[in-house]
């Protein structure tokens, strides 16, 4: 049989796919593997990304370079599916027309049959991880029912979906008997969890169901929507010491004039109440956010306010995309629109105010001791995070030591030194 390599490009609930996908594929007597070096006669599978232009170019230029690969005779054949491919089949296919396979998000069935048509489908839960054995993701839900101006996300997944908490449980215990301790859960809005099966937000029995996996050492919740998030939810990460004081809000602009552009349902006034509301109940929590710049009708006067904004509450983690101009979204009909080298501009700046905020955080830190989860060995240094601090998009710490750390074990450390996205210590106490 040839060997499956499968390639995933986007966000981690596109991981979380993926890792579906492979679950499936493995069960049929396939070899599959995530990511490898590809060797001869590989089938590729391209998990895309269709959100903004630069993660679509992403996609698109790994499709063509796969397909390069397939002409040089190094692998066999290329599938495509994911967001990229659920919106955009007709013009992939005009395109690329190399590629005769092209798969929409959900069509693991469909994939798997288009590389072995005689193949016996497998039926129940299947899932190979591709993340280290100490974390791994949990998807709660998928489409989503907000209507944000700029955002084509419900034009490729559709409405909000949730899963029962049973499944979801179910689930969480399967990780968790394989190693896993540190549990992402991952949506494209949190805060709405469970409102269209259960006919209200059910996010709080969902975490408490999962607090009972004793296991599980953190739970990490990823997109907190802010309008609706319920403030309960604030207080049991407040008084649960294994669910991470990790708050990730993403209220993309401060300007009452953007987010009601953006037809967010939230103004400025909502958004400094609600923070000053959650550092009231969870002083210690670490706020991230993502910020977009450039929307149609952002003038000069809004994005200072978001400058002020960023100065004046001083998030732990900031992320920044830039407008992209996606067909089909409410955004894309409006005029006003900001030039491109402005939006840069914009972004750059932004960055520059979090640069010199996080460099602040960090020096203060300096001589503490933090609890960290080893996730690898670089080089010289073990790398962990601390529970502030999400795989792949936020800080890590680099620890020198002697004595071997075991990767995914948790060890005290004391921090040493500091720079923008890291901090350097030294192993104090072993947990």
């Amino acid at each position: 049989m040839n060997r499956i390599n499968v390639f995933t490009f986007g966000c981690a609930k596109n991981l979380y796919d993926s890792e579906i996908l492979m679950g499936k594929i493995q069960q049929t007597g396939y070899e599959i593997v995530h990511e490898k070096e590809l060797i001869e006669n590989d089938i590729v599978i391209v998990n895309t990304c269709g959100f903004i232009n630069d993660a679509k170019q992403e996609s698109v230029d790994a499709i063509l370079e796969f397909v390069e690969k397939k002409k040089e005779g190094i692998i066999n054949n290329v599938l495509v599916f994911g967001c990229l491919s659920e919106r955009y089949k007709l013009e992939l296919q005009r395109e690329i027309p190399e590629i005769t396979d092209f798969f929409g998000v959900f069509s693991f069935d469909e994939i798997i049959k288009a590389i072995e048509p005689s193949i016996k489908i497998p039926k129940g839960y299947s899932r190979k991880l591709s993340t280290p054995s100490h974390y791994a993701y949990l998807k709660i839900s998928d489409g989503c029912d907000q209507k944000c101006s700029f955002c084509a996300i419900p034009l490729i997944k559709g409405k909000h979906k949730s899963v029962e908490i049973s499944n979801l449980i179910e689930e969480a215990h399967w990780l968790a008997e394989r190693g896993v301790k540190e549990l992402i859960l991952v949506s494209q809005d949190t805060s709405s969890y469970g409102l269209d099966i259960y006919g209200k937000r059910k996010i709080v029995e969902l975490v408490s169901g999962i607090l009972e996996i004793n296991e599980l050492d953190w739970i990490r919740l990823h997109y907190l929507y802010p309008t609706g998030l319920p403030l309960e939810l604030i207080d049991q990460i407040a008084s649960e010491k294994r669910i991470c004081k990790y708050i990730d809000l993403p209220f993309q602009h401060i300007s009452s004039n953007v987010l009601k552009a953006m037809r967010r349902n939230f103004n400025s006034a909502k958004t400094y109440k609600l923070i000053e509301e959650i550092k009231k109940r969870l002083p210690e929590a670490s706020l991230r956010t993502t910020l977009l710049v450039g929307h149609p009708g952002e003038s000069d006067e809004d994005f200072e306010e978001l400058c002020d904004f960023v100065r004046q509450v001083e998030f732990d983690r900031l992320g920044v995309f830039e407008y992209s101009d996606e067909d089909g979204t409410f955004a894309f009909q409006m005029k006003d629109k900001v030039g491109r080298h402005q939006i840069k501009e914009r972004a750059a700046i932004i960055m520059n105010i979090q640069q010199q905020i996080a460099e602040k955080k960090n020096k203060a830190l300096v001589g503490k001791k933090l609890k960290v989860l080893i996730d690898r060995n670089d080089g010289d240094y073990y790398v962990g995070r601390t529970e502030f601090d999400s795989p792949e998009v936020d800080n890590e710490v680099l620890i020198k030591s002697k004595d071997i750390l075991k990767t995914g074990e948790f060890y005290f450390v004391e921090v040493t030194g500091y720079a923008f996205h890291d901090l350097y210590a030294k192993v104090v106490v072993n947990d």
